[in-house]
Order: structure tokens, then sequence, then C-alpha cells
């Protein structure tokens, strides 16, 4: 796992324990504290499944003496009523730690099971679906790194690793040349991608060199000109109006990529349950 990512994690999850138990968790507090349980938990819904990390740092800042033994890896597609994982340990920790264990665990495989699904749709296109900044507030690295357990890739992480210039950008600078000019000398080692709305647009674009060229709500016809036009000199996104009806479609225009917000934003919480035994 990448320190980052590592790094995140443990904030993330310590941040979620603290508006979860606050003070203490009373209701677990009623259990004594030398009892112990075996627990297990399951999904009610074939999925793909992600969160191992998330769930394993969870019982750590809650328990040390909890103890996992997971049953599959993230990336794996589960199935209905399959067994996940079996716990062990202090039974009044392992139930302050369930709802937080099961919250990573169901919006983690919906957004790998979200991305999976949009994946499958291009299969054999050799398009790249692109994640965007249309993330759970707290939970961007995280919902990322889901959308790659599915299949899809990463666009940038933040505002901070990579440019991308659009309309307000480009009118506040007067020219697409110009910006993309400012933008190579305040951070010459960073990506430069433009957002245009038009062929001419595209074509200042490429005069200017930008790396990736945003094609926002071109037709289809637009895209293929769009291909044409640009003759491999750039990398090409196709973005907005993206649905899964027209989705293969662009794929098969001939750009390099394809970004969608729904990938991360309209995911629905797979159904997962822990259960004492």
């Amino acid at each position: 796992m990448h320190q980052h990512l590592k790094t995140d994690i443990e904030r993330s999850v310590r941040m979620a324990l603290e508006e979860d138990i606050g003070s203490g968790d009373i209701t677990a507090s009623l259990i004594p504290l030398h009892q112990q349980a075996n627990a297990y938990i399951i999904t009610r819904e074939n999925a793909i499944f992600c969160g191992r990390d998330w769930v394993n740092e969870v019982l750590y800042q809650v328990d040390r003496a909890i103890n996992i033994e997971w049953l599959v890896n993230d990336g794996e597609p589960i199935l209905a009523n399959q067994l996940l994982c079996n716990l062990n340990g202090p039974a009044q920790s392992i139930l302050t730690a369930e709802r937080c264990t099961l919250n990573y665990l169901q919006s983690l495989s919906g957004t790998a099971t979200n991305a999976h699904y949009f994946a499958r749709l291009i299969a054999g296109t050799g398009v790249k679906l692109l994640d965007t900044r249309k993330t759970i507030p707290g939970l961007r690295k995280a919902q990322k790194y889901a959308v790659t357990c599915g299949q899809c890739f990463n666009h940038r992480l933040g505002l901070y690793d990579a440019f991308l210039i659009k309309e307000n950008h480009i009118a506040a600078f007067g020219s697409i040349s110009a910006v993309v000019k400012a933008a190579r000398e305040y951070a010459p080692g960073k990506s430069v991608e433009v957002e245009v709305e038009n062929l001419a647009e595209l074509k200042a674009a490429l005069a200017a060199t930008a790396d990736t060229i945003m094609l926002d709500n071109f037709t289809l016809h637009e895209l293929y000109e769009a291909v044409a036009l640009n003759a491999g000199r750039a990398k090409l996104e196709a973005s907005g109006g993206i649905t899964t009806q027209n989705l293969r479609s662009i794929a098969q225009t001939g750009v390099d990529y394809i970004s969608i917000g729904a990938l991360t934003k309209d995911c629905r919480a797979i159904d997962l349950s822990m259960q004492f035994h």
C-alpha cells in the first residue's frame, strides 16, 4: 500500500470512530469487559468486494485484541450470502467497531461494484474510464482506490496534482495558448489538460500542445471529427452527458478516456451484515 493511502486510512478511520463513539459506546459498555465473542460478516447481495485495509484499521484503533480472518480480497467478486471474514475477541470491542466496519465495506464495495458495472459496458474497446472529483467528502482517496478495484481508472486526485483548464480559466487569461503557457511555466512537470467545447477550441488546444484535451458534451459526430483532427497528438477525453445508453458508442469513436462522475457519486451501499455466533 502506498504511504499516502495508509496515512489517509488512519486519518479517515480516526475521524469516523470519533463521530461514532464520541465519549464512549454506552450500550456495548453493558457487556462485561472479559466476555469474548466470535462473529462473521456476510454479504446479502452480489458485489465487487473492497475495503479490507479500512476494516483492519478500524479494528486496530478500537482494540488490538480483535482478530480477523479474511476470506476474500479487494477486487474479488462476491456472491449473496457469502462469508467474507471471521472475527474473534472482546465482545464489547467488536460491537463498538461493528458500524464503522460495515460502513466502510458497504460504501467502498458499492463504489467498486458500480465501477465494475461501467467497465463491463466498454469491454474490448481499449478506452479507459476515469473517475472525477465528485466523491464523498473525506473519502476521496478511498473511493478512488475502490474505482481501481472495479477495473476503472483515476483522474487527478485533487486540484494539486494536475492542471485542468476550464472555460473560466481561459476567460481570465484571454486565450488557451496564454493559460497553457502559464501552466507550463508555473509547474513544468505537471500534466496540462484543457477542456474545450467545440472543434475551434480543440484546434487551439492542440496548437498550445496540451497533454490531454477534454471534449465537453461533444456529439458522436463531433467526437469522430475530433479524433481525426487530433491524429494522435494529444490524449482525448470525452466528458459530459455520458449515460449507460451512449457509453459504448462514445468509446468506439477512438477517444482515449471517458470521465464519468457517476462512478463515485451515484453509488449504492452494498447490503452486508455482521452476526455473532
